[in-house]
């Protein structure tokens, strides 16, 4: 117990607290930062429960210094790279998750946003997104099963390819005509990038979020798995019940209405705004 009551006083001791400069506080932020996004992503999948068994045996090998159990100590020191390598493998895919996350941070480039109001191009037009809405709840209305996802900023190739390219543009007609029962593309999930369908009956990776409804199946799982490791929206009309969910950043909104899917495709759409109209405008309503 007093080697533990010195190893305290050695480290609380003001004396050694060295003086810290402007990059100290910089890397302070940063090691922060890393670790709110660390938590932030375990927190939503199975990493959580196994970070916790290892906080177990952490706190058991701390003690074991502290008491000088000379077996365990050997142990850990030799098996200690072997534990390494167990770690990597049993957290590859959280890991690659973890990383496709931070690397699809838009926190940077949101910085330096200096003209917010000016120019930029939309990815899709009004007229696609009034389209996409109405086959959506026809669909529900009859309770035909469909998969919708639309591509933001990254490329989905790798799942476009396991589908059948179609290059058509967008119509409620087209997309109600995909999903009809015992028709060759109604099995998968429909990939739209602007104002066309790019490919239908396409492979979406599933979830395992394990805190998703145990009642949700395989067309679910496959909409929320894309929203994970893409920046896409996904769409999902329940066969059971007709219902029209949306899938983005790895969130299921359950049961949404027309309104609310409009508002997530407008944020989607990324609409021109111009800025001499805009002031225009302004100047108008202020006389």
């Amino acid at each position: 117990m007093q080697r533990l009551i010195t190893l305290v006083e050695k480290y609380i001791s003001f004396d050694s607290i060295p003086r810290m400069s402007l990059i100290d506080y910089i890397e302070i932020l940063l090691i922060a930062f890393l670790i709110y996004q660390l938590m932030t992503w375990m927190r939503d999948t199975r990493a959580w429960s196994l970070m916790r068994g290892l906080i177990v045996i952490v706190v058991f090998v701390a003690l074991a210094y502290v008491f000088q159990m000379t077996t365990i100590l050997w142990l850990v020191r030799n098996f200690l790279d072997i534990a390494v390598i167990a770690f990597v493998v049993a957290f590859q895919p959280e890991l690659r998750k973890a990383l496709d996350r931070l690397g699809r941070q838009t926190f940077i480039s949101s910085l330096f946003q200096f003209r917010p109001g000016s120019t930029v191009d939309e990815r899709f037009s009004d007229k696609t997104i009034n389209e996409i809405i109405k086959a959506s709840y026809e669909m529900g209305k009859v309770k035909t099963g469909a998969l919708i996802v639309i591509a933001q900023n990254d490329s989905l190739s790798e799942f476009i390819r396991t589908g059948i390219e179609l290059d058509s543009i967008v119509s409620n007609q087209l997309l109600i005509n995909i999903f009809e029962h015992n028709t060759p593309l109604h099995d998968g999930a429909v990939i739209i990038r602007g104002n066309r369908v790019v490919s239908a009956t396409c492979y979406l990776p599933l979830s395992d979020n394990m805190a998703l409804s145990k009642e949700l199946g395989t067309r679910h799982r496959a909409g929320v798995g894309i929203s994970e490791v893409t920046d896409s929206l996904t769409i999902i009309v329940s066969e059971e019940t007709g219902r029209v969910s949306v899938a983005v950043g790895g969130v299921l909104h359950r049961n949404v209405d027309s309104d609310f899917l409009k508002d997530e495709l407008i944020r989607l759409q990324n609409k021109t705004v111009d800025d001499k109209k805009f002031k225009l405008w302004k100047g108008r309503s202020a006389q």
